[in-house]
């Protein structure tokens, strides 16, 4: 026996296999050992080399564990309730559903040794599991029937009452004929798309992601900047899904090559609209589709929603009620800088007041607000709808973001010449903005005059006020985190996420973590001497103006989020 062997532990049904006389001890090493390496259960492997009979190897088993051999076909397949388990799990481990009886989960499995298997859907259901014996080429094509009546089932039994109501924009005429041809338009694959994209918005998901894979496709939903799997469609449908998907955005369906955008508009009701972003991304085993849900309620919310602190929204409040100035807020995509500039924009959206916004593309349509997607390959970039909007007698403007010298000098100096100038920078705080447009190549000078405030923010999922539970952290952890004696000496309650049928995993929506630093004379002063980011950041705290960790720690300590959560989003 070899030294690779000896390290081959092989079950209890392996060597009853030998003293059946049914293998020699030699080939039932070799075929263990293969079947490790291939990641094949023994028995699957026994079967698939065509070594043994399935017949012999159920028997042998049933004799060794003295449990009895089940006839699969006395099953009526439909009936199973393949339902309560994960899918990938049946496949993974070859594990069939038979029977649910009270909290019990009954398994055909070919292999009763398979314990990992029975403690993995144990713990994904929450049901005790018992194994049932079946041979393993009855098990093989069981298996491939009840998963493909599920799938079947998956993509055509939906209740027509949530989607009565939904109207969705498609694709141009003349995609027609190829959407025909591709088998897309077909109802089971339409209402699957409709489903996955209004689950979407229920949920309240930011991003829809839709990913083939070699073996897997699958669904995930971003909900509260965390990317959850929903759903793993058959494989063989990922293209007709991609296909329809480009079709409803406008695509061209012919072209799998090259990246795509398009745009997507569902109509809930008479009175709300839902658009979606789309780009397509050709990978190595097809498109990868994503959606960003642009929700123009989104922009509705109250400023009071958003999660300022009381004096870091006086200071916001403040500044953007100066007539002219620049406001810029900081943070990485995804963190809210959107939604709290509209928010800005509502209040100021009167008819009075001439508002010009660029974005790449507009992500929130608001009526009496003048939106332009900027379109480089027409030559529309902001630096051109900049000097465009200057000519068109503006009050207020919205760059969707400065990325070049050429628009930083046109908001500047627009800033300078009476107008209101809102814009974003991907930067990681409120200092490092100012030090970032100086070494963009912006005058020291230009920024001191033009800047009246910026904001950092990035988004904490909120806990959920239903199954929050209270920590008991020691007092050096806390005062590690960053709290202070005097906060800790308060009775300081820190809590934790547990999850409940109200929330996802603890957490139920986000809320806004801020750093609002207005640029007052003492930081006008430095800007003009040449002041780095850390200098700016210590006459920034000097005058009592909370960081982002700061700021993040006010939520700890309301209760709002927990402390897991700000050191995910603002720990260096």
């Amino acid at each position: 026996m070899s030294k690779d062997q000896v390290k081959v532990k092989p079950s209890g049904l392996a060597w009853r296999l030998v003293r059946d006389q049914l293998l020699s001890e030699q080939q039932m090493l070799t075929a263990y050992e293969e079947a490790m390496k291939e990641g094949d259960g023994f028995v699957q492997h026994l079967v698939k080399q065509k070594l043994l009979d399935s017949r012999h190897i159920a028997l042998a088993a049933s004799h060794e564990f003295g449990v009895p051999l089940l006839d699969l076909g006395a099953f009526d397949l439909s009936s199973l309730p393949i339902s309560l388990v994960d899918e990938r799990l049946i496949r993974r481990h070859r594990a069939l559903p038979l029977l649910k009886r009270g909290n019990r989960l009954f398994l055909a499995v070919s292999d009763p040794t398979n314990d990992q298997a029975l403690e993995e859907i144990r713990f994904n259901t929450g049901l005790s599991t018992d194994a049932i014996l079946v041979e393993e080429e009855r098990l093989n094509l069981a298996l491939q029937n009840a998963l493909e009546a599920n799938d079947t089932t998956a993509m055509s039994e939906f209740a027509d009452a949530d989607l009565e109501n939904l109207d969705v924009e498609g694709g141009a005429d003349e995609d027609a004929e190829a959407a025909l041809d591709a088998n897309i338009d077909e109802a089971p694959v339409v209402r699957y798309v409709n489903k996955i994209l209004v689950d979407a918005i229920t949920s309240g998901a930011s991003d829809i992601h839709f990913e083939p894979f070699e073996k897997f496709f699958r669904i995930r939903f971003r909900q509260d900047g965390i990317l959850r799997e929903v759903a793993s469609p058959p494989l063989n449908l990922a293209g007709r899904l991609t296909a329809r998907l480009k079709v409803m955005s406008r695509m061209n369906i012919a072209e799998r090559r090259v990246p795509q955008d398009g745009r997507i508009k569902l109509k809930l009701s008479k009175s709300r609209d839902i658009d979606f972003r789309v780009n397509t991304l050709p990978t190595l085993y097809g498109e990868k589709v994503v959606l960003r849900i642009l929700d123009s309620s989104a922009a509705q919310v109250g400023i009071e929603s958003l999660g300022f602190e009381l004096e870091q929204r006086e200071a916001f409040l403040k500044a953007i009620k100066k007539p002219y100035g620049m406001i810029l807020v900081t943070g990485p995509t995804g963190s809210g800088k959107t939604v709290s500039l509209y928010s800005a924009l509502n209040i100021l959206n009167e008819p009075d007041i001439n508002i010009s916004t660029v974005e790449d593309p507009v992500e929130i349509q608001v009526a009496g607000i003048n939106q332009c997607n900027m379109n480089p390959k027409s030559g529309l970039t902001f630096a051109a709808a900049l000097r465009a909007f200057l000519r068109q007698d503006p009050d207020i403007i919205m760059v969707g973001e400065i990325r070049d010298l050429e628009t930083a000098e046109i908001a500047v100096k627009a800033a300078q010449t009476g107008h209101l100038v809102l814009s974003t920078l991907h930067t990681n705080d409120a200092p490092q903005t100012l030090t970032r447009l100086a070494n963009m190549g912006i005058p020291p000078f230009n920024i001191a005059s033009s800047v009246l405030l910026i904001m950092a923010q990035r988004l904490a999922r909120r806990l959920c006020p239903h199954c929050r539970k209270p920590l008991d952290l020691p007092r050096e952890a806390l005062k590690e985190e960053g709290f202070s004696d005097a906060e800790i000496d308060e009775g300081l309650t820190i809590y934790g996420p547990v999850g409940c049928d109200q929330c996802n995993k603890g957490y139920r929506g986000r809320v806004g973590i801020f750093q609002v630093m207005p640029v007052t004379e003492e930081i006008s002063r430095l800007i003009l001497e040449g002041g780095n980011s850390m200098q700016l950041a210590e006459q920034a705290e000097r005058e009592g103006i909370a960081d982002l960790r700061a700021s993040g720690l006010r939520k700890v300590k309301a209760g709002t989020t927990s402390l897991e959560e700000i050191n995910r989003v603002t720990k260096e």
